[in-house]
């Protein structure tokens, strides 16, 4: 079988959590004996350890020109023959004559759009649409987002949950891991919050908690790992608080494992992998009640309202 996937999101600036799922596609695939095709309109960036295959790049002008094209036009299309089609977001590629599959990561942009840019709200009804329309299969990653798409009038029959993995090793050594930290002057008791930083994962909120912890546990901090992404968020310079950008694996690993407490202060996620990436190192975790956390979650850790400084502080 030959397979064709769709890597733009890892030309993105920010790619977040959909870069990650289509780096593990990129390894995983190959994996079970099927053919695998890439494709982007340009160049990609080379990462660590993720193979692109057959890279075609289409020689659209831009990502923007790219996704007006695909969604209003549905042209061109693709330069390839292929068993299945594979968009991992909802920049979904013109129809062919291969099997579509498309994933959808949530619906958010439907009941928060006031979390999105206006732009970000327009692609993602345009590439939904299409997906009802013409995608065989839909993939998602919470029974959380499979309802919400068949209360919008999905086929149930297309619709397949399943769960993201996690990739990352808890660090064998933990005391190297302290030692990388305390190299960046991070040290316990600190708070971890990974992911993009941007109004909808809930920062803000954790920032006004920290304030309040840090009465009773004056030498708390707040480590965010990840990188800025659109959209105002305010106190990034308050005291205790680190925001260390995009981190490799390697780090990511040590923070994990060496965290107090693990936070997922979204208002809205479609899965949250950072929650069960904490669960695997063993890290203490605090998610929001909110979306599909509590089904990640599944009792493993506390659950708090988002928005709710006094409660996150309490429950940190």
């Amino acid at each position: 079988m030959r397979v064709a996937l769709h890597v733009g999101q890892l030309r993105q600036k920010v790619p977040g959590g959909i870069g990650r799922y289509t780096e593990a596609l990129c390894r995983e695939i190959p994996e079970f004996g099927a053919d695998l095709l890439t494709f982007a309109a340009g160049s990609v960036p080379a990462r660590d350890g993720v193979k692109l295959p057959g890279l075609t790049d289409l020689g659209l002008p831009h990502d923007g020109a790219r996704y007006e094209l695909w969604h209003r036009l549905r042209r061109p299309r693709l330069p390839f023959a292929a068993d299945v089609v594979h968009a991992p977001s909802l920049a979904v590629p013109p129809r062919s004559d291969s099997a579509l599959v498309v994933t959808v990561h949530d619906v958010a942009f439907l009941n928060h759009p006031e979390l999105f840019t206006r732009r970000g709200v327009s692609f993602h009804k345009a590439g939904l649409a299409i997906a009802g329309k013409e995608a065989d299969a839909i993939i998602t990653a919470s029974s959380f987002v499979g309802r919400q798409l068949i209360n919008l009038g999905f086929d149930e029959k297309r619709i397949h949950v399943i769960p993201h993995g996690v990739t990352l090793a808890p660090t064998a050594d933990r005391s190297d891991a302290e030692r990388r930290l305390e190299a960046l002057g991070i040290s316990p008791p600190f708070v971890l919050q990974v992911g993009t930083v941007e109004p909808r994962k809930g920062v803000e909120t954790l920032i006004a908690a920290l304030q309040r912890a840090r009465r009773e546990i004056p030498t708390l901090t707040l480590v965010l790992a990840g990188p800025v992404g659109w959209g105002d968020v305010a106190g990034l310079n308050a005291t205790g608080v680190r925001s260390l950008g995009l981190v490799d694996d390697s780090l990511l690993e040590a923070l994990y494992s060496t965290a107090s407490v693990t936070t997922v202060a979204s208002r809205s996620e479609g899965f949250g992998l950072p929650a069960l990436e904490a669960l695997a190192h063993g890290s203490p975790l605090i998610a929001s009640d909110a979306t599909s956390l509590p089904e990640v979650v599944a009792g493993a850790g506390i659950l708090v309202p988002p928005d709710h400084p006094a409660a996150w502080s309490k429950a940190i």
